[in-house]
């Protein structure tokens, strides 16, 4: 076997590992959302796996349905929302993510079975995840003012190189690359890296969410003992 073919390998054993920590950790903090979608790219990548051992089709079908949940739905919207909560206070009840997973599930199914989608297919991936880089561009913000500049440089890390690669995905083949094989393991290695940057982001805004909240809690207090009734 060549050498790409392990670092392919490695690579997709990379986004297994780091995307299924995230995931546990997220449902461990509550966070339906973010630990569902971590969990969707461990399956995904799974499946991956076991097709380059095996050489079933039917797993890389699994594979590649997955990835069109994840690049259509899961990053750009499932992925934004559960970032909210630490980005806007927004947190969706039970009920709200299990709506956002069939939803994004429902948009699949279209996406991979519907005619009239073939053509726009790969520009609607693009547009969608563009549009996930902007959000990300908001993350990098938060993260600066709140003067955390190590986690926004890994997030600006994570956009700059998650965007290079949804903008060649389906337009600009790598020259030589006709199994495609060094692509993946690029993007691989982009997914594996935004799965832990975007967790350590979700901390840091996380704590400075808390550091907020608690000063907002001192000077009411404060002011009540000031300003007793």
């Amino acid at each position: 076997m060549e050498l790409k073919f392990y670092l392919y390998c490695l690579a997709d054993l990379a986004l297994i590992v780091t995307s299924f920590i995230c995931g546990v950790k997220y449902f461990r903090k509550r966070n339906g959302l973010l630990g569902f979608e971590s969990l969707v790219v461990t399956f995904s990548a799974t499946n991956l796996m076991i097709n380059a051992f095996t050489g079933k089709a039917v797993f890389f079908s699994i594979s590649l349905f997955c990835d069109a949940f994840s690049r259509g739905f899961g990053v750009p919207i499932i992925i934004v929302a559960g970032m909210m909560s630490v980005t806007h206070r927004y947190k969706p009840s039970i009920v709200g993510d299990v709506l956002y997973a069939v939803g994004a599930l429902a948009g699949t199914v279209i996406l991979w079975t519907a005619d009239f989608m073939v053509g726009p297919k790969p520009y609607f991936y693009l547009v969608m995840w563009s549009l996930f880089s902007f959000y990300l561009i908001y993350v990098v913000k938060k993260l600066a003012n709140a003067g955390d500049y190590r986690n926004a440089a890994g997030v600006v890390l994570t956009l700059v190189s998650t965007q290079i690669i949804a903008s060649i995905y389906d337009f600009y083949p790598i020259p030589g690359d006709s199994d495609h094989m060094i692509f993946y393991i690029f993007a691989l290695l982009s997914w594996s890296y935004m799965s832990v940057s975007l967790y350590y982001a979700y901390c840091a805004l996380e704590r400075v969410q808390e550091k907020e909240g608690n000063l907002i809690r001192g000077y009411t207090l404060g002011r009540l003992e000031r300003n007793p009734r």
